[in-house]
């Protein structure tokens, strides 16, 4: 194993191997605030998307991010490609309700730039900014300007002869390097205004690198996900796989889904994982059964019609649809509010009480009728 990870601190766990279970660091790792947002030392986990409109078009990221911000997104992170897209990221930020982070790659002046004109938060991967020196002008900018920095690393930008090392596993590799920019930012640079990142496209390297960084670096906030995770299905599954783990083992003080979709997809797919593992609440749980001979109605899409009409709905509650009288009120009986079918009909309840009965064509308007008078 390499020398870089060995922990950073004293009372840090033995990384001696990545699939032993650390203690739980979330809430002894600095605090860092991008904008008005606490990340680490703590603070709940902050759920993040990344902006998929063209980088030059001030108006289409704006209204990305008013989405976003409606989903309930903490903080959006937006790519600057070029130069000459540097205006429309200072109109964004000018105008974003929401901490907006500057993703940089390749060029170093750009990263700077962007320092002075507004970002909350830089994102650069030190192995492809431009070397050590360019990475201490960055840093420069970000001291300056007051803001955070997140270090990403991935496997495509390892150093060369850490690349190369047969006695080390990818994740041990990914954990190595982000562990030597940490002490490169904190002991030669003296900023510990860091976030920490080490993605990957699989969910076992994921779970494994991410062990080994809160091990080997407890003070410090890391940002999680599985990166290029896929379209909505496959994607959100591999990330639940992977960030659940991690968050369950108390990893991870910032979080992204990453998908090929829609961003407020990520944000709704985050906010039910948080709530999944009692982390966060902000968006309804749907508790529905998989259907069975006894169903006398279309259970199937009353279901998917309910969860399409409480996508636009922020409170943490319990609903419930349920195909027949076995499987609801009784086993739903802590739903807030719920249905339970018959022949052509539905008994709505709530918290195990029949509310009222109605024909199946009503089942849907009526349940968010009881939701809208929780």
């Amino acid at each position: 194993m390499s020398d870089a990870l060995k922990p950073c601190a004293a009372g840090a766990v033995s990384t001696a191997a990545a699939g032993n279970k650390p203690c739980k660091p979330h809430a002894r790792t600095r605090r860092v605030m991008v904008g008005t947002v606490p990340v680490g030392g703590g603070a709940p986990v902050a759920v993040q998307s990344m902006l998929n409109a063209p980088a030059d078009d001030v108006e289409a990221n704006l209204a990305q991010i008013e989405a976003l911000a409606e989903a309930g997104c903490e903080i959006v992170r937006m790519a600057i490609p070029r130069r000459n897209c540097l205006d429309a990221f200072e109109a964004v930020c000018a105008a974003s309700p929401l901490p907006v982070v500057a993703d940089i790659h390749f060029d170093a002046r750009i990263a700077i730039e962007a320092a002075r004109r507004g970002a909350a938060k830089l994102r650069i991967n030190p192995g492809n900014i431009g070397g050590l020196e360019a990475t201490r002008e960055v840093i420069a900018a970000a001291r300056a300007a007051g803001i955070p920095i997140r270090i990403g690393v991935n496997a495509g930008s390892l150093d060369d002869a850490l690349a190369a090392r047969d006695d080390l596993t990818l994740p041990e590799k990914l954990a190595a390097s982000a562990v030597e920019y940490v002490r490169f930012f904190e002991d030669e640079c003296d900023f510990r205004d860091i976030v920490v990142s080490a993605k990957a496209h699989d969910v076992q390297t994921t779970i494994d690198t991410y062990r080994l960084l809160a091990s080997a670096l407890p003070q410090v906030p890391l940002h999680i996900g599985v990166t290029e995770a896929g379209t909505a299905f496959q994607g959100i599954i591999k990330s639940a796989c992977g960030l659940g783990v991690l968050l369950e083992e108390g990893i991870g003080d910032t979080m992204r889904i990453s998908l090929t979709d829609d961003p407020v997809v990520e944000v709704r797919a985050c906010w039910t994982l948080l709530g999944s593992l009692d982390l966060r609440r902000r968006v309804p749980e749907l508790i529905s059964c998989p259907t069975c001979g006894r169903c006398q109605v279309n259970l199937i899409g009353l279901a998917r019609e309910v969860e399409e009409r409480l996508a636009t709905v922020s409170k943490p509650v319990k609903v419930a649809v349920m195909g027949c009288v076995v499987n609801g009120p009784g086993e739903a009986a802590d739903a807030d509010i719920g249905v339970a079918c018959g022949a052509g009909s539905g008994v709505v309840f709530s918290h195990g009480k029949i509310v009222r009965k109605v024909q199946e064509a009503e089942i849907v308007s009526a349940l968010m009728e009881e939701l809208e008078n929780l």
